[in-house]
């Protein structure tokens, strides 16, 4: 417990608003019943139980001292602070005499048990009977050895102080939340949201729909089971597949999030009736599937609560349909009304005055209070929203707003309705922190039955469709359901999967029409005013080499007129005509040295226009139609002394032609500014991790340091550090050691830098989570112990152990964050990633795990690491998606598109569904098809005109979702046609594009096996004269081409390109 650290800060603030209060009782009827009192104390027993809701002097003590301290008396004075505790939590307590607090702190402490007792009781009790009035919290009662030794002494004291009760003021004090208080309260109310909205309303829709019978005490029980239930090996976490779906939900600490109460699930099945009180319990009874369903959760996070109630009506009769209309109407009514300085009976009245006025009949219906206060209580009565309650509200409360009706009756049965929401009030009006399934769509579910017995209702705003014809032409026998405006069918469970899936299908092939929609636009927009593109050529220019600023500048090896390599000038001196004629390396191709007869030959080829030569084809020049001199070549007799030119020239090309590749990938590398170190105090720090790239030298940990403007690395070797600046920082992962071996915090930079001789766009810190373990065979441990103990503790430490540091490096990455936006200005929060999202591929060589994450994907566990930026992709295509594959690939291209596109090989087929349906959820446009496409060339050719591209279609040529309604067929052969290779064009060109900007040799159409020709469209339902024709026709054009070009492309019959100009790429996918 020593290590607990209370924020004395907090404390010295909360303090004083308790005593500020208490000086100026009198002036504020808030706080009248502690206005005369000579002191106030709070006693605290044992721990209560855990069924048992929070006391209030349990929260008062945790909102002042962070914590709750059971056994412990706080007594406060109008000149000091007397606590009296056990030994070992007045070494906690003592942080606080270090504050700045309003009055001294003084310490009573008790004697531990095997010790003499001290005076401490006694001391208390002699300055507690000093007053003549005492406020406390009179209805409390305690419980344990503390309470028991006070009370009796209190018993037998000469003289006691009257005491008054406390728990208006204090309710006062809980009332008006800060900002750490309304930070939990917001997420709380956004976990009851998200639960409600992403879980209960559609399960209980499916409920509905497929008539399933299921109790309110199971729904209730599966409903709790989404924060995760079980311990040990058992235990299962969080269902993220719901929580991932709520806002600002990816940092929460599910160890401090529980329910307020368990689920209340109630329908007209309930044998009890319907109850609207939040101590109403979840019957055995089956759920009905008619009638009005009530629903109830509240969520308590770092003990603060939350709370939504809704009612769903099946069926509703236009009486249950206007009440509950009037309802919602109230709430926004009453939301207007309820603001700071306004009485809580004024609220109650105008709530019934308003529905007098439009349903004067709800009267005797509408219930007795219309809410209450609510914080770390779920429940403060002070605060109660009746017709007697005279309490003032204030901004910055939080209300529990519960309006509804009970003792409703409809065809001879009763029924209730409620709307409750967590409100917080306002200066000028209170605002909903509970969002969502409120209005008439989401809540009213309508039943149509079949024609002949014609319509029991209609839905207010939307036509229920009519029964569609069955696969025989009539109409089906089954009836249809109307929920929330979709009808739903009664089904078996295989054709309300299947019919699940394809509604899905059809909600992403939908959203995927408006992506590509907004896509071309955007093509258009953005390319309209740049005109043509760059051809692939963006940073290549004619570039002049100077070898010598004149003659002068020659070396003296020149003068004898033979071959020269002048390795410091990179330049080879040639003698021409008795002239010695100096050429740089850049302009030399490559030498050849033969041997015929008594003499070597050695010719020097140079780069001249016009060569089919790899990337030195697209090489400019600075007048291409002036007359070059293609190669020179020399005789000689000594041919040692030709090898040995020959070798040097060689040597020399290839050591610029390094050089060159080395500067250009340093290209993008920065020089980072100083890192300013933290003056004053000690820089935060992570001990004992490790980094990624690894440093020189002995792999050991070092340690990560927090400074002003960027982070440090600072190995145990001393002289070795790396320096991160916040402001070259644009991801920033943590990864936690769930699942992994690994826990990592993990910074993706905007620029690369410089660790050691390597350029690196990420850096890393980890530290393992599994430490070795140790036979203790002999142990002492061992003669007690019999079967699997040990291990079941070993298990309980190693799962302790990755908490430890799943906590460690949240909280550091979290610091990280918090300095970084405090020194750029630029908002930064550590992005976790989503494991229940992840997927399988091969984007290097191997397979690993890839792992969305709110703004990227990424594989963070191995290198080489992969960060995606979402925001850059441009559209993803699938490939090699045919029935039958067990795997596909997929291709991110971006909006940069002189960016290589990133290939991700064999996904599992089992995974397309959850890949389409993640790259759907993050509006990336995508499509699908049959074959891998070349996207060398297709990116080659979009970058001459990417205007002219989007004019053109697009990406439509892709197929998919792109292309519109056209059929799977339709797309395959337009994926064939419209970017066919032109038979002399691009297999004469074909040798260079294997040493194209776009290779890398990734491409999956490599893979021996990865598709297959049967079903083929273009052999399907030819007859024997046509592919006789087909073939005679290939035989001609291969006899054209020549036999230098004969290819698996070239031999298959194409089919002929559309009309419509498109560009011209092609497919490299095997049949």
């Amino acid at each position: 417990m020593s290590k607990i650290e209370l924020n004395v800060n907090l404390f010295s603030k909360r303090l004083r608003i308790v005593y500020d209060a208490w000086n100026n009782a009198q002036k504020d009827d808030d706080y009248s019943s502690i206005s005369e009192a000579g002191a106030l104390l709070l006693a605290a027993g044992d721990t209560a139980g855990e069924d048992e809701p929070i006391r209030k002097g349990t929260a008062f003590q945790t909102w002042l001292l962070g914590f709750e301290f059971p056994s412990t008396f706080l007594m406060f004075e109008k000149n000091r602070l007397s606590i009296l505790c056990s030994a070992s939590k007045a070494k906690i307590l003592s942080q606080l005499k270090n504050s700045n607090a309003p009055v001294p702190i003084e310490l009573f402490v008790q004697a531990k048990a095997k010790e003499a007792p001290t005076d401490a009781i006694p001391q208390f009790l002699q300055t507690y009977t000093s007053f003549d009035k005492v406020a406390t919290l009179i209805k409390e009662q305690h419980s344990g050895k503390l309470a028991d030794d006070w009370n009796k002494a209190v018993s037998e004291a000469d003289k006691k102080p009257a005491l008054v009760d406390m728990a208006p003021a204090v309710a006062s004090f809980l009332a008006a939340k800060d900002e750490e208080e309304l930070k939990s309260i917001r997420t709380a109310a956004s976990l009851t949201s998200t639960l409600l909205s992403h879980y209960i309303a559609p399960k209980l829709e499916t409920i509905l729909d497929r008539e399933a019978k299921i109790s309110h005490e199971t729904f209730a029980t599966q409903i709790e089971a989404r924060i995760g239930y079980g311990e040990d090996e058992k235990a299962k976490g969080p269902d993220m597949k719901v929580w991932s779906k709520g806002r600002g939900l990816n940092d929460v600490d599910w160890a401090s999030t529980e329910f307020c109460y368990p689920p209340i699930i109630q329908s007209q099945s309930t044998s009890t009736g319907y109850d609207l009180s939040p101590v109403a319990e979840s019957s055995q009874d089956d759920i009905s599937h008619k009638g009005v369903l009530l629903v109830a959760v509240g969520m308590r996070y770092k003990s603060y609560c939350a709370n939504v109630g809704r009612s769903f009506i099946v069926d509703p009769s236009k009486e249950q349909e206007a009440i509950y209309t009037l309802l919602v109407a109230l709430q926004s009514e009453v939301l207007s009304r309820m603001k700071d300085g306004v009485l809580s009976k004024e609220l109650y009245q105008f709530a019934l005055s308003y529905i007098k006025e439009k349903k004067p009949e709800l009267e005797p219906h509408f219930t007795k209070n219309i809410g209450h206060g609510m914080g770390m209580e779920f429940r403060d009565a002070s605060y109660l929203l009746s017709p007697k309650n005279s309490r003032k509200l204030r901004a910055n409360m939080v209300l529990n707003l519960a309006l509804g009706f009970t003792g409703l009756e409809e065809d001879g049965k009763k029924y209730a309705l409620q709307l409750v929401d967590t409100v917080l009030v306002g200066v000028e009006k209170s605002t909903c922190l509970t969002l969502g399934t409120k209005s008439v769509k989401d809540t009213l579910f309508f039943l149509n039955q079949d024609e002949g017995q014609g319509q029991s209702s209609k839905a207010p705003a939307k036509k229920v469709p009519a029964a569609k014809n069955g696969a025989n032409g009539n109409p089906s026998p089954m009836k249809n359901k109307t929920a929330g405006g979709k009808v739903l069918r009664n089904k078996t469970r295989s054709a309300a999967h299947e019919e699940s899936v394809q509604s899905m299908t059809a909600k992403i092939a939908e959203h995927q029409r408006e992506l590509h929609g907004r896509l071309h636009q955007e093509g258009l927009v953005r390319f309209s005013e740049s005109g043509g593109g760059l051809g692939g050529k963006e940073g290549k220019g004619w570039r002049r080499f100077q070898s010598y600023k004149g003659e002068a500048g020659l070396p003296r090896e020149v003068e004898t007129l033979r071959i020269f390599v002048d390795r410091k000038a990179q330049t080879v001196v040639l003698p021409v005509h008795g002239y010695a004629v100096p050429f740089h390396i850049n302009t030399i191709k490559n030498v050849i040295k033969n041997d015929e007869g008594d003499f070597t030959y050695l010719r020097v080829n140079f780069q001249t226009p016009g060569q089919l030569a790899g990337r030195k084809e697209d090489t400019p020049f600075e007048d291409p139609d002036a007359t070059f001199i293609r190669s020179i070549t020399f005789r000689s007799p000594d041919g040692h002394r030709f090898d040995n030119i020959s070798k040097q020239i060689t040597d020399l090309k290839k050591e610029v032609t390094k050089r060159e590749q080395q500067k250009k990938e340093m290209a993008d590398v920065i020089e980072q500014d100083t890192l300013v170190e933290v003056k004053g105090r000690r820089p935060t720090k992570l001990p004992e991790v490790f980094v990624r790239p690894a440093l020189d030298g002995k792999r050991l940990p070092g340690e990560v340091e927090i400074h002003q403007n960027g982070l440090r690395y600072q190995s145990p070797m001393g002289s070795q550090k790396i320096d991160i600046l916040f402001s070259n920082v644009k991801h920033l992962f943590f990864q936690p050691c769930d699942h992994e071996l690994l826990v990592i915090v993990h910074i993706h930079l905007k620029a690369p830098i410089m660790i050691g001789k390597k350029k690196a766009h990420d850096v890393q810190f980890y530290r393992e989570a599994s430490d070795v373990q140790f036979d203790e065979t002999g142990n002492r441990k061992r003669k007690y112990r019999y079967g699997d103990e040990d291990e079941l503790e070993l298990e309980q430490q190693e799962r302790k152990r990755r908490q430890m540091l799943n906590k460690e490096f949240k909280l550091f990455s979290e610091k990280i964050a918090e300095a970084a936006t405090a020194s750029t200005g630029d908002t930064l929060e550590p992005d976790i990633p989503f494991r229940e999202l992840s997927f399988e591929g091969v984007p290097f060589r191997t397979n690993v795990r890839l792992q969305p994450t709110t703004e990227c994907l990424v594989h963070l566990s191995d290198p080489p690491f992969l960060v995606v930026t979402l925001s850059d992709i441009e559209i993803a295509s699938l490939e090699r998606v045919q029935f039958g594959l067990k795997q596909f690939d997929m291709v991110l291209i971006f909006k940069d598109f002189t960016k290589t596109p990133l290939h991700i090989n064999s996904i599992p087929s089992a995974q397309l569904d959850d890949v389409k349906n993640w790259l759907d959820s993050v509006d990336i446009p995508l499509s699908e098809g049959p074959v891998n496409l070349n996207w060398g060339p297709i990116m080659k050719t979009i970058n001459e005109d990417p205007y002219e591209f989007f004019q053109q279609g697009g990406w439509s040529f892709l197929g998919g979702a792109a292309a519109g309604e056209e059929s799977e067929a339709d797309d395959e052969s337009d994926t064939e046609s419209e970017f066919e290779a032109e038979s002399a064009e691009m297999e004469s060109s074909e040798s260079s594009q294997d040493e194209s900007d776009y290779d890398d040799g990734s491409d999956a159409s490599d893979d021996e096996g990865s598709g297959s020709d049967f079903g083929s469209d273009e052999s399907e339902g030819d007859d024997w004269d046509e592919l006789e024709r087909k073939a005679a026709k290939a035989d001609k054009k291969r006899a054209e081409v020549g036999a230098g070009h004969d290819s698996d492309d070239s031999e298959r019959p194409k089919k002929s390109a559309k009309s419509k100009p498109k560009p011209k790429a092609k497919v490299n996918g095997k049949r």
